[in-house]
């Protein structure tokens, strides 16, 4: 009886599994939007003049930057995973059947999710560097236009570069990754995802780095950054966007380069 309602319940895959992934993309942004966990200081300047500021660097807020990192990384990630998901819920569903395991699409994600996650605990590490620098502002963003241009310039060159291109190919062809790069059992299906993970980072860190540029906590820009790596990797057209992009950013660096001189 047990077996019979597992795979009955495991017939409704696709649901269970956009309707998992949707609530946490839901659950990330709203968080997003509720600010990350970051309070901002005040200092009085005098005169009754207050004036915000981000607070200084501790354990404490560190673990909060690197919460708010994490929670970017899966509300801007996950979507453009959906359709390897699937198809990976869809073979877990069939090996289920023949007794094979039903937690391969968790196993899936959560190896998916350890890949950005460590980014997140690097991007972490480089926000603390470069705060520690003084090229940070309360914003969040990179307070020296020398670097923020310097920044979108890389970003866009990076846009046309042969690994940039092998990655893409690879996000956009989820079967394909299934047929060549699938490892059965539990630690097979992590590892499946880390190996998927590493892919999605060479396609993306470096639109993730653009996030220093505009302020880490710009919700537009992190809504405009998700939105582009979703059109990239499950859009048809997605393929060449990233030539445009890449194009438009490196123009905008320039610009930025020039208005600093």
């Amino acid at each position: 009886m047990t077996a019979e309602w597992l795979l009955a319940a495991l017939r409704h895959d696709r649901a269970a599994v956009i309707g998992s992934l949707a609530l946490v993309i839901l659950v990330a942004w709203v968080y997003l939007l509720l600010g990350a966990g970051v309070e901002m200081e005040t200092m009085d300047m005098g005169g009754g003049q207050l004036m915000l500021m981000l607070p200084e660097w501790s354990l404490r807020y560190g673990l909060v930057i690197f919460v708010m990192w994490a929670v970017m990384m899966v509300a801007m990630m996950l979507p453009s995973a959906a359709p390897v998901t699937l198809l990976v819920a869809g073979v877990a569903r069939k090996r289920a059947a023949a007794g094979g395991t039903a937690s391969a699409t968790a196993l899936f994600v959560a190896g998916y999710l350890i890949v950005w996650l460590s980014f997140a605990a690097l991007a972490t590490l480089l926000q603390w560097g470069l705060d520690e620098a003084g090229l940070m502002s309360d914003t969040m963003a990179l307070a020296n236009r020398v670097v923020a241009g310097a920044v979108l310039i890389a970003a866009g060159v990076y846009q046309w570069t042969p690994l940039k291109e092998a990655c893409l190919r690879h996000c956009r062809s989820p079967l394909d990754f299934l047929l060549f790069h699938w490892r059965d059992g539990a630690l097979g299906a992590v590892a499946s995802g880390i190996g998927h993970g590493v892919f999605c980072l060479g396609c993306c860190w470096m639109l993730m780095a653009l996030l220093f540029v505009s302020g880490i906590m710009n919700i537009a820009w992190i809504a405009g950054i998700a939105l582009v790596v979703l059109i990239e990797k499950t859009l048809p057209w997605g393929g060449r966007v990233n030539r445009v992009t890449g194009a438009l950013l490196v123009a905008w660096g320039a610009i930025t380069l020039a208005m600093a001189v």
